[in-house]
């Protein structure tokens, strides 16, 4: 399974970055292999506006089935949703954390969003 989880950093060493839309990064993992590859989410960070639905759009856009963040808000949701990505939210710690956790079912998926837009 294919999965992004926002970071402040390009390792699973990473804090979690607890923003969507404006995470520094998206770790895609393949959680039967391991292997991850790092995606830069500086174009969103710069945006006066809109960055949750670029981010969102970005990350269907990379096939994943799940996004593990900290939170999300409500037109990033919209987009994920459509695309058919499951939301997970509320999740600190390091990215291999989150990817440990996800994996023993530690982790759920939420069914709306955890913050209002303009979140920075």
């Amino acid at each position: 399974m294919m999965i992004a989880v926002t970071s402040q950093g390009k390792d699973l060493t990473s804090p979690v970055d607890p923003r969507f839309g404006r995470a520094k990064y998206f770790i895609v993992v393949n959680t039967q292999t391991g292997e991850f590859s790092v995606q830069d989410n500086n174009v969103n960070v710069q945006l006066a506006q809109g960055a949750g639905i670029q981010a969102g759009q970005a990350v269907v856009n990379l096939g994943v089935e799940a996004v593990i963040t900290g939170n999300v808000g409500p037109k990033a949701f919209n987009v994920l949703k459509a695309g058919n990505v499951q939301i997970i939210t509320g999740v600190a710690g390091t990215v291999q954390q989150a990817i440990d956790d996800y994996k023993q079912g530690k982790l759920r998926p939420v069914d709306q969003a955890t913050v209002e837009g303009h979140w920075v």
